[in-house]
């Protein structure tokens, strides 16, 4: 099966039905898989089957048609961070080597100084407006339409990794990849198969953007944010019933501490999701008290998984809060179509409880990383995908993901996992999103140091954060440092950004 399968299988059985909801615009099935198709014949007289297709825009309708309709012409959609700088975007283009390159006015001089030194790329597309170096969006449509093209093994989406831990590698998904991440997870999932309308507040240019197409395979309506703006959800959500969304923590936490969070009716949402980035138990309580009608899911995922492969399901959250609320930090158990291993520096299973790394098979493991073979084969040691997350699972069978490795600090000889630190500092009442990083020491190895982002009109001190880790965590697992900063730096999808708060201790700029 293929991407573009999905859609044209919905269309087939609810053709009139809304698919796509953008701003004032509602787009049928019927119409969504109609302008797919047109994009996949219109875009062969600019590229050839087998190239990469860029996309460097924030969320719009056209990036949805791009998901279906670049595969759907035998070539690959390279996804780009909207975020990204011009030397980070000219970087992904010379790595993927794109012939045709699609942005939006907002970022065009962006795109035209990264493509400056990428000779690959040999149109340009602007979606509001052009002028006579660029293509319009209707040039790249055509009518009538040919059948669509490719095998389910082809390269489909080419998406970069998010980068916290270093140069940003390209996780090449084919069809199969992506159709088979989309039925895993709804396979997983509590459904009661009577369409309704779902919340896409996330960056397209992220994985999590693959809820779209569960949204359709489902027969749901997806409404799509331009960029998350947490008036504008919770508009959204009220002004056309949203039923489910997802969201990542740092969108969760600012909804909730919006001022105007009551002012809106929030009654139809029956299902939320989170991921992307650990959840703080202090917030998560928080939204349980704040949506007494919704049930709450999350998992583990991430990009070259082509999404989540695992879920801890509502009657597990349900379960955690009335009888072990332990359970809330879980990540759940394998999805259906997905074995998950914890193992140890052999490849050898751990035992219940032991840390180790989590390994995970299956059709939804990205095939390879984009022109880096000797990272393919690091990554897939012994036929497993190796996640570079370290995981527990407890003896009922549920997976608790502990720390990245490359994020564990070794101080005196003890291993302090930064989850298990960030999970105490989220408790503070000053402390509104923490990360904890080891800073290198002649001595101790690397020292425990907190970066804190303080709650709005709160002021918390080094001192004061060090008290309130007394009594909570061991004496060599309490920050040496806390450092205040106005606000942490993150991804679009919500993760800090680590090495950017390594290198200011690396580099003396904090003191």
């Amino acid at each position: 099966m293929r991407i573009h399968d999905i859609l044209s299988c919905t269309a087939g059985r609810r053709a009139d039905e809304p698919a796509l909801i953008f701003e004032d615009r509602t787009w049928t099935f019927a119409e969504l898989d109609r302008d797919a198709r047109r994009l996949a014949s219109g875009i062969t007289r600019y590229a050839a089957p087998g190239d990469r297709i860029a996309i460097f825009t924030e969320n719009n309708p056209e990036y949805i048609l791009a998901y279906y309709g670049v595969p759907a012409a035998g070539m690959t959609l390279v996804f780009l961070n909207y975020r990204l700088s011009s030397r980070e975007v000219a970087l992904n283009l010379s790595d993927s080597s794109p012939t045709v390159l699609i942005t939006e006015q907002k970022y065009l001089e962006t795109a035209r100084r990264a493509m400056a030194d990428v000779p690959s790329v040999r149109t340009l597309v602007c979606l509001d407006g052009a002028d006579e170096s660029t293509l319009t969006w209707a040039d790249l449509l055509a009518d009538p339409v040919e059948p669509p093209t490719g095998s389910e093994n082809e390269p489909a989406w080419l998406l970069y990794t998010s980068g916290t831990t270093g140069r940003a590698k390209g996780a090449v998904l084919t069809h199969r990849n992506v159709v088979a991440a989309v039925l895993s997870t709804v396979m997983s999932s509590e459904h009661d198969h009577e369409p309704g309308v779902m919340m896409m507040p996330w960056p397209l240019c992220h994985i999590a953007g693959y809820g779209v197409l569960m949204a359709h395979i489902r027969g749901d309506a997806a409404v799509l944010l331009r960029r998350y703006d947490t008036v504008q959800f919770l508009e959204a959500v009220q002004t056309h019933r949203v039923k489910q969304t997802t969201m990542a923590p740092t969108m969760m936490a600012m909804m909730l501490r919006h001022p105007r969070f009551t002012e809106f009716d929030l009654s139809s949402l029956k299902l939320i999701s989170y991921g992307s980035a650990p959840m703080p138990a202090a917030v998560l309580r928080e939204a349980f008290a704040a949506f007494p009608n919704a049930r709450f899911k999350t998992g583990f995922g991430m990009t070259e998984l082509t999404g989540n492969a695992t879920v801890l399901r509502p009657a597990d959250i349900e379960y955690a809060l009335a009888s072990d609320q332990s359970l809330l930090t879980s990540v759940g158990k394998p999805q259906w179509l997905t074995q998950v291993r914890i193992v140890d520096a052999e490849g050898n299973d751990t035992a219940v409880n032991e840390v180790g790394e989590l390994v995970v098979r299956g059709d939804q493991v990205c095939t390879e990383y984009w022109n880096r073979p000797e990272a393919t084969a690091e990554a897939n040691r012994g036929g497993w995908f190796h996640s570079g997350d370290l995981a527990r699972r407890d003896a009922r069978g549920y997976l608790y993901i502990v720390d990245r490795k490359k994020d564990m600090i070794l101080t005196g000889g003890e291993n302090v996992y930064s989850r298990e630190v960030e999970e105490v500092l989220h408790q503070h009442p000053a402390v509104a999103a923490a990360a904890v990083v080891g800073q290198p020491d002649e001595m101790w190895g690397e020292l425990v140091v907190a970066f804190v982002e303080p709650r709005d009109g709160l002021t918390p001190t080094e001192e004061d954060v060090r008290d309130f880790c007394r009594g909570l965590l061991a004496g060599y697992k309490i920050p040496r440092r806390v450092l205040v900063v106005p606000e942490l730096p993150r991804t679009t999808s919500g993760k800090t950004r680590k090495p950017e708060l390594r290198k200011l201790l690396t580099d003396d700029r904090v003191v």
